[in-house]
């Protein structure tokens, strides 16, 4: 008996104890058992419902072989005749009230009515079949029925039978509870982890990008990593990766707080050592103990730099086009969390092909290894996966995440696993134009000129009547509250996007503007006539954009950069 309870008790799903069940009493108990579980199966404290559904879970039988040598052996036979594969147990019905007893009976007696509902009518058991009809009750509910079953040739159940099936069903019982509680907190935890995670990953301009995440179990899918990119004025992204410490709820829910804190940041524009100082604030205010390490980076295509900010995680790797996998030297920093520190930022080249590789300390740092020899087997995975490409070819993102992430042996799964990894691509000089306008009033006219020049050199003159337009709209508005100097920039990318920033807080809004108001109708133009517009508070006022698809006919052609006053 223990040896079958402790085979029930293995079982960790639903399946899993199901047939530990059968396992252990076919042949031993029965030489066939029915399962029925209910449908769906309550979960905690879940009110239950009336007439509820029973439905043939597993049914496990054994015959006898026909090689002579195996006359004994015995082979699963999942034939379902013998059974309904539904049962409606209704209120006051002879099954309802065995199952309410929650003691095995014999099915040949009182309970032979119960055994027909249970089998259904057109399910009668053969003549000369014994049977045992065992609930299956859990914490706090009946949540299913067993049917042990002896061939007319088999010694027939006994009174102390019953006491073996009522073990045996109490033992299933509780573990399809254990199981099916497990499984509610196990979809909890996988829906938390989804949420917190981003469903995909932006693809701006000048950058693609490819994430991985592992959790580090299945027994512990809800960690504290965490990764983003995020989107900023002047065709920038942020790239930031994150590890709370521990694997709870609790961490899962602080990793949430400081994903959603570091996105507020990241849209006010701040420099990255700044955006950490904030994290660190957060966390402090969420109570002791709550640390976390954070990679915060943002890369300018325009400029092809990238400016990082480090708080105690693992340093990125830079693998270059030559298939160079350089470990960047920038500075360690202290945990979020631990208060009253300086983060420093240092500016870093980013040339155009190069793969920025930002990860958490599970994919480095496991019980065989420590941190630093598993940073150094990572450069070395990564500059052997680029020597399959050749020189002057980058390997594919994709396939580089999964490259990398087959150098997890047996053992190096100790913690969550989190991979960032953006190809810069960078945007030519020739497609990028920038100017300085005086906020006055011939500053809509100027812009009007100088974008026209940029469109003739980029041979988009078809562009030239929603261009004119909707650059006056936006830099008269700027011009309106602006008290420094406006900046205009135009990129040519797979789209032509325009940039007016100025250094007002006040961010435009669009309203439908009444018959006899003057103004009013600028951004409504803009809404109607651009691809995609918005705006992005800045910390020292704020950028208006908008983007047009180009004509197709149109093909990028190098010119010089034009940076005039």
């Amino acid at each position: 008996m223990g040896a079958a309870n402790r085979r029930i008790a293995r079982g960790l799903d639903l399946d899993e104890i199901v047939l530990g069940l059968c396992r252990a009493t076919v042949p031993a108990f029965s030489d066939e058992i029915l399962v029925y579980l209910r449908e769906p199966l309550p979960v905690g404290d879940e009110r239950p419902v009336a007439p509820f559904v029973l439905r043939l879970r597993r049914r496990d039988r054994m015959v006898t072989s026909n090689v002579p040598d195996e006359e004994h052996a015995l082979v699963p036979d999942p034939d379902p005749t013998l059974a309904a594969e539904l049962c409606e147990v209704r209120s006051g019905s002879a099954l309802a009230e065995v199952l309410r007893g929650v003691r095995p009976v014999f099915g040949d007696s009182a309970a032979r009515i119960a055994l027909g509902e249970l089998l259904g009518q057109d399910h009668p058991l053969p003549r000369g079949l014994r049977s045992v009809l065992a609930p299956l009750r859990g914490r706090r509910r009946v949540i299913g029925a067993a049917v042990f079953l002896r061939r007319a040739e088999q010694p027939a159940f006994e009174p102390d039978d019953l006491l073996v099936a009522a073990q045996l069903a109490t033992q299933t019982a509780l573990g399809i509870d254990k199981a099916v509680l497990y499984g509610r907190e196990a979809y909890i935890a996988d829906e938390l982890q989804r949420t917190m995670l981003p469903d995909s990953l932006p693809q701006p301009t000048g950058v693609k990008l490819a994430s991985r995440y592992l959790p580090a179990a299945e027994t512990a899918r809800v960690g504290g990593d965490w990764y983003d990119a995020i989107p900023l004025p002047g065709s920038r992204v942020a790239l930031v990766v994150g590890d709370v410490m521990g694997h709870s709820m609790t961490s899962a829910a602080i990793m949430g707080q400081l994903r959603t804190t570091a996105q507020n940041l990241a849209g006010l524009d701040l420099p990255p050592q700044e955006v950490l100082h904030h994290l660190d604030e957060q966390a402090q205010r969420l109570g002791q103990d709550r640390m976390a390490t954070c990679m915060y980076a943002v890369y300018d295509p325009v400029s092809h730099l990238i400016t990082v900010a480090n708080a105690g995680h693992p340093p990125p790797i830079l693998l270059h086009l030559d298939g160079h996998a350089e470990v960047l030297r920038v500075p360690a920093g202290a945990p979020i969390g631990v208060g009253g520190v300086d983060f420093e930022a240092v500016e870093l080249d980013a040339p155009a092909g190069a793969t920025l590789l930002l990860y958490t300390d599970g994919l480095v740092e496991s019980r065989l290894r420590d941190v630093w020899t598993g940073i150094q087997q990572l450069r070395e995975r990564l500059a052997a996966a680029a020597q399959l490409t050749g020189p002057d070819h980058a390997p594919p993102l994709e396939a580089l995440c999964d490259d990398v992430l087959d150098m997890l042996g047996p053992g190096d799964r100790d913690d969550d696993i989190v991979l960032l990894a953006a190809r810069f691509d960078g945007i030519a000089p020739s497609d990028v134009t920038f100017w300085f306008l005086e906020p006055e009033d011939a500053a809509p006219g100027r812009a009007r000129r100088l974008a026209l020049r940029a469109l003739a050199r980029w041979d988009l003159e078809e562009l030239t009547d929603s261009v004119e337009l909707l650059i006056s709209e936006v830099v008269t508005n700027a011009v309106r509250y602006a008290e420094r100097p406006v900046t205009l920039r135009l990129l040519r990318t797979d789209v032509l996007r325009c940039e007016v920033g100025d250094d007002s807080p006040q961010m435009p809004r669009q309203r439908r503007a009444r018959e006899t108001d003057e103004g009013g109708r600028g951004l409504f133009l803009v809404n109607r006539l651009a691809r995609r517009w918005g705006a992005t508070r800045l910390s020292g006022g704020k950028v208006v954009w908008f983007e047009l698809d180009l004509p197709q006919s149109s093909t990028p052609t190098p010119a010089p950069s034009a940076v005039e006053g």
